[in-house]
C-alpha cells in the first residue's frame, strides 16, 4: 500500500562534496553541498545545483571556477561545520583543516578529500531559488587506491568510505546513521587567532 506525500527527497540519497572557491581577497571559502551529479554533452560533466544565497554560489557565479571535494566519514566533523556554518561570517574559515591549491584551476581543495574535481561552469540556470551549474571537468584529483582497477568498485568504496545524506541525516555506505546536520561538527577545532 502507497500514500500520496508532500514532495520531498528523503529517499534519493546523495554524496556530500564540500565545494571549495576563492573570496574576493583570494582566501578560501568551503561550503557542504549534495545536489551533485553527473552529465553527458559530448564530454562528461557535472552539475550541481546551489539553493538559497550562499557565500559559495556568490563565488561560483563572480570566478565560474570551483572545487567540488568527496567527504568521507573522518572528513565528516569539518564538512557538518562548513555545511552549517553562514559563509558571510567573518570568522567561518578561522578553523584547523588542511588546504591546497588546485592542480589545473585556481580553487581551493581538502587535502583529505579522496576525490577532487576541479570544475569551469560551461552554463547555468536560473531557477526560483535556486542555481544549477553545468560544469566541464577540468582536472580529477584521486588517492591512489581508487585507480588500482584490480579493486572492485566494493573494495574501493569501502576504502574511501564515503558519506550519503538522506533527509537531514548522515549515513555511512553501509547505511548506518553518523548522526544530524549540525551533529558531527561539534568536534570541530576553531583557531583562535
Amino acid at each position: 500500500m502507497k500514500k500520496s506525500i508532500t514532495p520531498v527527497n528523503h529517499f534519493c540519497p546523495q554524496a556530500l562534496f564540500v565545494y571549495g572557491t576563492n573570496k574576493e581577497d583570494g582566501t578560501p571559502n568551503f561550503g557542504l553541498f549534495s545536489w551533485f551529479s553527473g552529465y553527458f554533452d559530448k564530454e562528461l560533466g557535472v552539475m550541481a545545483c546551489i539553493g538559497d544565497e550562499k557565500l559559495t554560489k556568490d563565488r561560483i557565479r563572480a570566478t565560474k571556477v570551483f572545487s567540488a571535494n568527496l567527504i568521507t566519514e573522518e572528513m565528516l566533523p569539518i564538512a557538518d561545520y562548513f555545511g552549517n556554518t553562514n559563509g558571510y561570517s567573518e570568522d567561518k574559515m578561522r578553523i584547523s583543516v588542511e588546504i591546497e591549491k588546485g592542480r589545473v584551476l585556481d580553487v581551493p581543495i581538502l587535502v583529505n578529500s579522496p576525490w577532487i574535481y576541479e570544475l569551469e561552469v560551461d552554463r547555468s540556470i536560473v531557477l526560483d531559488g535556486s542555481d544549477v551549474f553545468f560544469c566541464k571537468i577540468r582536472n580529477v584529483l584521486a588517492y591512489e587506491p581508487l585507480c588500482d582497477e584490480t579493486l572492485s568498485v566494493e573494495q574501493r568504496m569501502n576504502t574511501i568510505t564515503p558519506v550519503l545524506s538522506v533527509g537531514q541525516t548522515y549515513f555511512r555506505w553501509d547505511g548506518t546513521s553518523l548522526g544530524n546536520w549540525g551533529e558531527p561538527m561539534k568536534n570541530t577545532q576553531r583557531n583562535t587567532h
